[in-house]
């Protein structure tokens, strides 16, 4: 993607290239969030991951964010989960209890299942809600895409949802490294494709 003279010239690129800028460029983490009543407006008319898998609703959400707070970047509002789905893991989101995955890997045998993203075709929503964010924001706006790290989805991978100390996915570092950097590689290679689908569309 080409970047225009308004975004190569924003506040937030200069900061980012550390060229000086007049002031201290803000954006903030969660940036649309329950704190919002835009977004929980939004959010009380769908569930969470039917906004996330959503352009229109994801588009809404992130641009609104960027407009009420006047941060000097938007954020795509997206989960970090989905790329896992057509990796082969079983993904669900419990009401009360957060993402779960049906199929977790127990053992080194089962990073086998585990795919590396070959088409990034069925994550086509989340590039559908970059391309209507960049044609609304504002010139000078960057937009920042959103990724879960590999060992962020590792450890969804391994523990089957969220945990408080990790000891599954430390065990299998720790007693299968060579498992373990399978696992990461194929997260790593899976999640740079991704990205760049993300780059590429706005």
């Amino acid at each position: 993607m080409k970047l225009s003279a308004e975004l190569r010239n924003s506040r937030f690129l200069r900061a980012c290239r550390c060229e000086p800028v007049d002031t201290t460029p803000v954006w903030i983490m969660r940036q649309a969030g329950r704190y919002l009543p835009e977004y929980m407006e939004v959010r009380s008319r769908v569930k969470f991951i039917e906004l996330c898998k959503t352009p229109e609703l994801a588009a809404e959400v992130t641009l609104s964010a960027q407009r009420v707070l006047g941060v000097d970047a938007a954020i795509l509002f997206a989960d970090l989960l989905p790329i896992l789905e057509p990796m082969g893991l079983e993904l669900e989101y419990a009401a009360g209890e957060g993402p779960v995955i049906h199929n977790p890997v127990r053992s080194p045998a089962d990073i086998d299942r585990v795919r590396e993203l070959e088409s990034v075709e069925p994550l086509q929503f989340v590039f559908d809600a970059v391309k209507l964010i960049r044609r609304e924001l504002p010139k000078d706006i960057p937009l920042i895409g959103f990724g879960g790290a590999p060992f962020t989805l590792a450890s969804y991978v391994i523990e089957g949802g969220g945990s408080k100390n990790y000891i599954r996915t430390k065990t299998l570092m720790y007693t299968d490294a060579g498992a373990w950097h399978t696992l990461m590689s194929r997260l790593a290679a899976s999640l740079i494709r991704y990205l760049q689908a993300q780059i590429d569309s706005g």
